[in-house]
């Protein structure tokens, strides 16, 4: 008996010395490198730089980028990140203006594509989870945020301001080199749904561009980039999300659920909510859920149409109340 509670022990501190070893590795480790060359196919990449790729850039900049990268002074030259989870860390989102030297002035079209779709650098750094990837975006979507970078657009001017290196937690280590990875490159080519396709469309909006799954499900660490549909508690809502104070406010469910989604919900009150941020049972929507003013009706019906066909979820919410 004393024998066996001896390798019970021994036992018991091999694991513990393991743990211990891996715990220090990832913190040393820290959040992989990854080989930055892009694909022989993206080196001589030109995105059209015409008006209209430009405008829908600037559209799509408004639901994705601004929120993020939009400093004080209306410059993207980034800012701390106030609303991100205490256990990742203190982070700020990059520079994304046109400096060559702290922004992505001398970056190449293709490296741009290529770290849209992957959270791949041009210096093989990667871009940790709480940076959106975008491997199922269309091709003239991710063109139309190019073109829009490379744009005379007043907060994309040459700037050198700058963060200093963030300093990620042991969580942000962890899930960047157990969890999350950067996602492959698409198979084929991308197409954006015709708007007469008015399910796919809506689909396509809220899984492959905005990401509304990603904030809406039950969350971030069990998010699936690459198959929406098999994130935990997928629409159903409860990823304890920040607010700019540092509050918790879970994301609502809005699948068609009559008791605890958005099943009662008329496509009207959905509209005010998601375009105007305005509170069916009165109010303003709580950040961070903001005004997605510059989606079209049209888009809008197709996102209604969409979660229409969502599995309903039965996930009571507890809404945060000011």
């Amino acid at each position: 008996m004393r024998r066996v509670f001896k390798i019970a022990l021994y036992l018991l501190g091999l694991i513990v010395l393991m743990v211990a070893c891996f715990t220090a590795y990832i913190a040393i480790k820290g959040v992989p490198q990854y080989d930055g060359k892009i694909p022989a196919a993206l080196v001589t990449l030109q995105v059209p730089r015409d008006s209209a790729h430009v405008a829908r850039g600037a559209k799509i900049a408004s639901l994705l980028c601004n929120e993020c990268h939009k400093a004080e002074d209306g410059q993207l030259t980034g800012h701390i990140l106030p609303d991100l989870p205490k256990e990742f860390g203190k982070v700020a989102s990059y520079n994304i203006t046109r400096d060559p030297v702290h922004g992505i002035g001398n970056w190449t079209d293709g490296e741009l594509y290529y770290f849209l779709r992957t959270g791949i650098r041009k210096d093989g750094s990667w871009a940790p989870p709480f940076m959106p990837k975008f491997p199922l975006t269309a091709d003239e979507d991710l063109f139309s945020i190019i073109a829009w970078l490379r744009s005379d657009a007043p907060g994309l001017s040459p700037s050198a301001r700058e963060y200093p290196p963030n300093e990620y937690n042991f969580l942000i280590k962890l899930l960047s080199n157990v969890a999350f990875s950067p996602p492959p490159m698409p198979a084929a080519s991308i197409r954006i749904p015709d708007t007469t396709q008015t399910l796919a469309l809506g689909r396509y909006i809220a899984n492959a561009l905005c990401g509304c799954f990603a904030c809406h499900s039950a969350d971030f660490k069990t998010m699936n980039e690459l198959v929406p549909e098999k994130s935990v508690g997928f629409y159903g809502g409860g990823n304890p999300m920040l607010d700019l104070e540092g509050h918790t406010v879970p994301s609502a469910n809005i699948t068609p659920d009559k008791e605890t989604g958005i099943g009662n919900w008329t496509e009207q009150q959905f509209a005010e909510a998601v375009k105007f941020g305005k509170n069916p049972k009165g109010g303003s929507l709580h950040y961070p859920m903001i005004p997605y003013t510059t989606l079209s009706d049209t888009e809008i019906h197709a996102i209604w149409t969409y979660l229409q066909t969502v599995p309903a979820i039965k996930n009571p919410v507890v809404r945060y109340k000011e």
